[in-house]
């Protein structure tokens, strides 16, 4: 094929597998596949589960995205992987089959941030990002506001982030306290629909005139909605109006926060995406704000929401078309990456307790967590 080549996307970081092809910001086809199922049961994604169901469903998703498309492996230019943050061995598995894929057909290979991933997301509904823009990420471990320029060329500023407990986390808890299954947040979405958003005064966290006004904090809320549900022991739980009450305190104090940076930094566009972003009442509340403030938003559709390959090949489209240096060879993972850059190709170097020696990436905990997004 002439022209900008064709870029596979791969996407390994934590219970979704996927895979996607992106050209000059059109997604031409893509394929995901999810272990959430076989997680369940735990109460929370066990990476062990994750890591072996992406062995087992990575190249029938290949196949699958390509068969999409309508291309052939040959039609393939370039390939990017999500190389952190993540699950240790999740991303392993990822990013073993970037390379191998990226050998076999002579390609050169991007790493690429997940949650650069999830802002490149919304350029394949709504094409390209506004310079600047404000975008409100917030998923099962990360919430956070940040100020984007060129995604593929600058840095990316953190106006706030999460001091605890990430919003979908939140969720995540909370549904499991009131009975409800993993993951919570869909969960407690179907669930308040038939609640009242008012029936419970649950705090809203750092939204007083001295906090901090893009940080967020989630802990607190967890802990209102579950002493709460102990003060109805003994007798029917009211989940509908929990749900509904703990969902709106969530939407109120994200929507609340990213307007109020918007506004401040004299920003035009809010651009809402991760998994909690599929949320209803996250959804409604965002749009009625921002209509108020005379602000454009932009929330990919619910399919792009959650992890997708489709994000990590439109985020390697652009490092593509931007002319960013494909990674290394021996470009490993880094499942704990802060987000600064879009592009993310560590190398891990093994310790000789000799001075200079850097250490290998910091693995996360290796039980039972939260990883929606």
């Amino acid at each position: 094929m002439q022209g900008t080549p064709v870029v596979l996307g791969i996407e390994s970081s934590c219970d979704e597998t996927g895979v996607g092809l992106v050209r000059d910001g059109r997604l031409l086809g893509h394929a995901v596949a999810s272990s959430m199922a076989e997680h369940a049961r735990f109460g929370g994604v066990v990476p062990e589960i994750a890591a072996r169901a992406h062995v087992h469903v990575f190249t029938p998703l290949v196949h699958r995205a390509l068969a999409e498309a309508g291309l052939r492996m040959s039609d393939i230019g370039a390939v990017a992987v999500t190389t952190g943050p993540g699950l240790s061995g999740a991303l392993q598995v990822g990013l073993a089959g970037a390379k191998g894929l990226a050998y076999a057909l002579d390609v050169p290979l991007y790493g690429v941030h997940h949650l650069a991933g999830h802002v490149a997301a919304d350029t394949l509904a709504h094409g390209p990002l506004p310079d600047p823009c404000v975008v409100l990420i917030v998923s099962g471990g990360h919430t956070s506001l940040l100020l984007v320029r060129d995604l593929a060329r600058d840095p990316i500023v953190h106006l706030g982030d999460t001091l605890d407990d990430a919003a979908g986390e939140c969720f995540d808890k909370v549904a499991r306290v009131f009975g409800l299954p993993y993951p919570g947040g869909p969960a407690i979405d179907r669930a308040a629909r038939g609640g009242d958003a008012h029936a419970v005064p649950f705090p809203r966290p750092l939204t007083g005139p001295r906090d901090d006004p893009y940080a967020f904090s989630f802990s607190g809320l967890k802990t209102a909605a579950a002493r709460w549900a102990e003060r109805h022991r003994g007798q029917a739980l009211p989940v509908a109006d929990g749900a509904a009450a703990l969902q709106e305190a969530i939407a109120d104090v994200l929507t609340r926060k990213a307007v109020a940076a918007c506004t401040a930094h004299g920003v035009g566009t809010l651009v809402v995406v991760g998994g909690v972003a599929a949320n209803s009442r996250v959804r409604a509340l965002a749009e009625e704000r921002c209509a108020a403030a005379g602000l454009t938003l932009r929330v990919p559709p619910l399919k792009l929401c959650t992890d997708n390959g489709a994000m990590i090949a439109a985020i390697g489209d652009l490092l593509v078309r931007a002319g960013a240096a494909p990674a290394p060879l021996d470009v490993s993972i880094d499942p704990s990456a802060p987000l600064e850059y879009a592009a993310l190709h560590p190398v891990a170097r093994p310790l000789t307790g000799q001075a200079g020696d850097v250490a290998p990436p910091r693995a996360r905990p290796e039980n039972a967590i939260s990883c929606r997004s």
